[in-house]
């Protein structure tokens, strides 16, 4: 364990990468890694806030009953105070702590895809958890995480954890620890490094009617058809499609407001149904930036990428496997910010499967700016 300081106080530190992914018949790397979640634990459990590895981004975790913990989330992130947060749990016991209700078409949801990057938006048990939780809604966002390390931390802990992704608010997701300390050193209680994420894009958040209807709140990794091989139908909240909303009423889910995701210079996504039209004009809006004197990048789909000319250029992978992309993202965002680039630009993606979730993520990093051609 080490200390890192960057903000006012110190946060530790866990390297447990290595133990993790080896724990199982390597004595000391498993006593190593169980010493880390009962500090990190012991750490939740007096209201403090730590940083834990989930399959999908880094969560930023405190007790969700307290006020006083889940208020240190928000002014650790700066946070807006009307966008919820996600409580995670480890056990399906913890619901009926929670919740009032669960109807069929969620329990079958749990089934099919719990542990997993699914959250389900339920009905709160009122005074179960911190009304900072749920931004005042009658509703509470749930999941189970799928990573051996989350579900450790949280059964130790023993108590349901509230975790948004560890992050300022606006910044790129993060999917390293090293992400997590850039921002977030000296101003949390602990970081728990458990290596690279999976997924790389956060959680679906779902809301299941009683009629067998679901309505995508945000989409991720399990995807609307993959929703409806539970569900009787599918369909996606039109806030989805109605651009940052910043003046729309309080979310009914985490990430359906504000500008989220950005780097720090400017983003445009270049957006058209002829890939030799988009690769031309994702060109040009380089070359034109280059001759401002900025510093460029592009992020682009490997059947394109050698087109581009740009001081930062960064592959999404291939535009048929569209889970490259979701899991590489963030870090290429997070990479033009090291490498000082001030514009770039975007190829888009079909909005189908997991592309809906990269497109969702992109438009909220670009602030909406599209480009179509």
């Amino acid at each position: 364990m080490e200390n890192k300081h960057a903000g006012d106080r110190a946060t530790k530190y866990w390297d447990v990468s290595a133990a993790e992914g080896a724990a199982s018949g390597h004595p000391t790397r498993e006593h190593d890694l169980n010493e880390a979640i009962q500090e990190a634990a012991a750490l939740l459990r007096a209201g403090e806030t730590v940083a834990f590895p989930t399959e999908t981004v880094y969560g930023l975790g405190a007790d969700a009953r307290s006020d006083e913990a889940v208020e240190r989330i928000f002014a650790a992130k700066g946070r807006p105070s009307d966008n919820p947060l996600i409580v995670h749990i480890a056990e399906l016991s913890q619901l009926d702590e929670i919740v009032l209700d669960v109807n069929d078409t969620a329990r079958r949801l749990m089934e099919a895809y719990w542990p997993g990057p699914l959250t389900l938006v339920l009905p709160v048990r009122p005074g179960a958890v911190s009304p900072r939780v749920t931004a005042g809604l009658s509703t509470v966002a749930v999941r189970m995480p799928a990573h051996d390390i989350a579900l450790r931390l949280i059964a130790a802990a023993g108590c349901p954890v509230a975790a948004p992704s560890a992050n300022r608010s606006g910044r790129p997701s993060p999917t390293l620890a090293s992400h997590v300390g850039e921002d977030l050193a000296g101003l949390i209680g602990g970081i728990v490094d458990g290596g690279p994420t999976g997924v790389g894009l956060e959680s679906t958040v779902a809301e299941a009617g009683p009629d067998g209807t679901v309505t995508v709140l945000r989409p991720g990794s399990v995807t609307a058809a993959a929703l409806a091989r539970v569900a009787a139908s599918v369909h996606t909240d039109p806030a989805l499609h109605s651009g940052r909303g910043e003046s729309s009423p309080a979310p009914r889910s985490p990430g359906m407001k504000y500008t989220h995701y950005a780097p720090r210079g400017s983003l445009r996504i270049v957006r058209g149904q002829d890939p030799g039209a988009v690769v031309a004009r994702v060109q040009a809006e380089l070359a034109a930036a280059e001759a401002r004197g900025e510093v460029t990048g592009v992020l682009a789909y490997d059947e394109h990428l050698h087109h581009y000319r740009a001081s930062i250029a960064i592959s999404l992978g291939p535009v048929g496997a569209l889970e490259n992309a979701a899991h590489r993202l963030y870090a290429g965002l997070r990479r033009f910010d090291e490498e000082g680039a001030t514009f770039m630009v975007a190829e888009a993606c079909p909005e189908e499967g997991v592309g809906l979730a990269v497109m969702n993520r992109l438009l909220k990093a670009a602030g909406d700016e599209v480009i179509d051609v």
